[in-house]
């Protein structure tokens, strides 16, 4: 949550040529920036950070998940596939049945950081 509503600036304007070039380096790459822009996109989407909330370190099948949230299969159903298109999540079939999970634990961390910055 933002509080302050003035940003404070600097009064001189000095350009540390040194920090610029650095900070350039972790910009360069344009597919990697948009590619984590629709990661964020994605995961600012409640019912779909409440999906994969709900799928950290645990793996549950769609009607268990639908229920987990208070939706509806297919409203999750739908969710589901446009987080597996970005391989935030993960499915394995068992029989009739398909279960879901994170795809990886750079997910689980990754969320588990930002609820711990935004819980301070």
């Amino acid at each position: 949550m933002i509080k302050d509503k003035i940003v404070p600036v600097c009064e001189v304007e000095i350009v540390d040529e040194k920090k610029v070039k650095a900070a350039k380096g972790k910009i360069e790459n344009l597919n990697a920036i948009l590619d984590m822009a629709d990661i964020f996109k994605l995961l600012g989407e409640p019912t779909r950070l409440k999906i994969v909330l709900a799928l950290m370190n645990s793996e549950l099948c769609v009607c268990d998940l639908a229920a987990a949230i208070e939706s509806n299969v297919s409203t999750v159903s739908h969710q589901l596939r446009l987080l597996r298109n970005a391989r935030l999540v993960k499915y394995r079939k068992d029989g009739k049945m398909v279960f879901y999970s994170t795809d990886d634990e750079h997910i689980n961390v990754a969320i588990e950081k930002i609820r711990e910055h935004s819980e301070e």
